[in-house]
């Protein structure tokens, strides 16, 4: 009779949903200027919600996704709402379609994924692209590289490393927006 339920059986694991968890407040914590802020943009191959991986180890140009663990979201949303909640406790956002005459932030999701150095060592790696505009004039653009070590070699690990880079990401885009707000001023 008990040999139906569902202790352990795949159905119960085959599909686990993973977010960035809570957000973790950005060492930055000066005011910042009033931003709008477009979603952020990934290409194709992020634009899924795999949680994706990487042997650097074995092939460093492939990329493969685990099965049954998957992102709630895309990864860029996630970020999104990551980047949107940090900006706004520190200033007002607008989003990126509103037609005012203040600064836009736009945002190129690059990498995103579990990089195993060895069999059972990985980081959680992020890059992304910032670019600073006001009424289409460039005002500043900056490369961010975020990493952070994986506690665990498996989906589980990955996500609470990515989840880290992404604080991490969140802080160091705060902390350049602080430095540009003399000439977002303007």
């Amino acid at each position: 009779m008990m040999g139906g339920c569902a202790f352990g059986t795949p159905a119960a694991v085959s599909n686990i949903r993973y977010d960035l968890g809570p957000e973790h407040a950005p060492a930055y914590a000066g005011p910042l200027p009033t931003l709008r802020l477009f979603d952020v943009r990934a290409p194709a191959a992020l634009d899924t919600d795999d949680i994706a991986y990487r042997l650097s180890y074995a092939d460093p140009r492939r990329t493969a996704a685990y099965a049954n663990s998957h992102w709630a979201m895309r990864p860029a949303q996630l970020l999104t709402e990551r980047v949107r909640g940090a900006l706004a406790a520190r200033g007002t956002v607008l989003g990126g379609g509103e037609a005012v005459s203040v600064p836009l932030l736009t945002i190129d999701l690059e990498q995103f994924e579990q990089v195993f150095d060895s069999e059972t060592q990985s980081h959680g790696a992020l890059t992304a692209r910032a670019t600073l505009t006001r009424d289409g004039v460039l005002i500043a653009q900056q490369t961010f590289v975020a990493r952070a070590p994986a506690s665990m070699p498996d989906a589980a690990g990955g996500v609470r490393a990515l989840a880290a880079a992404s604080d991490e990401f969140v802080a160091q885009l705060m902390a350049w927006l602080g430095m540009q707000s003399g000439a977002v001023a303007r």
